[in-house]
C-alpha cells in the first residue's frame, strides 16, 4: 500500500509548547505546517491565503466565535477540520459537527493520534461534500425541469402548438445559440411573460412604459 500523500496543514493552537509537538509529530509523518494561529479568529482569510489540506484546532472548547469562524470557513472555503477539545459538551459537539468540524475528538491533542484522525476527518470530509454535491445536483435538474415545462407550456399557449413540438423549439433554439435547453427556457419564459399583459413581469413591463 502507497504511503499517504503529504498535507499541508493550517494549525490554531494557543499553547506554543503544545503546538510546536503537534508540528513535530506531523513532520514526522512526512506532513507540513504551512500556518500556525493562536485563535480562529482570521480562520478563513489565512485559509483562502495559504490553501491548506487539512485545518487543526486544538482549545479547551469551542466558543462563539470560533463556530462562526469554522461556520464561514465552512460555507466559503471548505476544508475538512479537526476539533481537538479539553472537555467534553454535548451542545458544542453539535454545535460544531453543525458548523462543519469533521472530526471532534475529547481529551485534547495526543500527538501520536493526530495522523489517524486526520486521515477519518478527511474521508468523512469528502464523503460528505461529495453527498451535498449529488444532492445539489438533483436540485439544479429539478430547477431546470420546472423552468422547461413552465416555458414549454407558455410555447403551446403562444404558438398553439402541442408538447412535443414545444420541446422542439427549445431543443432547436439552444442548439442554434449554444446554449443548454434550460437556459433557453429561461429566455423564453421571460420574453413571453412579457409579452402577457396579464402576467406579474408582464405588468411591471406596462407600468415602466406608461409611466411619465
Amino acid at each position: 500500500m502507497p504511503p499517504p500523500s503529504p498535507l499541508n496543514i493550517l494549525l490554531v493552537d494557543d499553547e506554543v509548547v503544545r503546538a510546536a509537538m503537534v508540528e513535530e509529530a506531523l513532520m514526522a509523518e512526512g506532513h507540513r505546517v504551512i500556518c500556525r494561529l493562536s485563535n480562529p479568529a482570521s480562520l478563513n482569510e489565512m485559509v483562502a491565503r495559504h490553501q491548506p489540506d487539512v485545518v487543526i484546532i486544538d482549545m479547551e472548547s469551542p466558543d462563539r466565535d470560533t463556530l462562526e469562524s469554522m461556520a464561514l470557513l465552512n460555507r466559503e472555503n471548505p476544508r475538512p477540520v479537526v476539533f481537538f477539545a479539553d472537555q467534553h459538551d454535548s451542545d458544542m459537539l453539535q454545535a460544531a459537527l453543525k458548523a462543519g468540524v469533521s472530526a471532534y475528538v475529547v481529551d485534547g491533542l495526543v500527538p501520536e493520534r493526530v495522523e489517524a484522525i486526520v486521515e477519518v476527518a478527511i474521508a468523512r470530509f469528502d464523503a460528505f461534500h461529495s453527498m451535498r454535491q449529488e444532492l445539489d445536483k438533483a436540485r439544479n435538474q429539478l430547477a431546470d425541469r420546472k423552468r422547461i415545462e413552465r416555458a414549454k407550456g407558455l410555447l403551446m399557449k403562444h404558438q398553439g402548438c402541442d408538447e412535443e413540438q414545444a420541446y422542439r423549439m427549445l431543443r432547436k433554439l439552444a442548439m442554434d445559440r449554444g446554449q443548454r435547453i434550460a437556459e433557453v427556457a429561461d429566455s423564453v419564459i421571460d420574453i413571453l411573460d412579457r409579452l402577457n399583459p396579464l402576467s406579474p413581469q408582464g405588468r411591471t413591463a406596462d407600468n415602466r412604459g406608461t409611466r411619465s
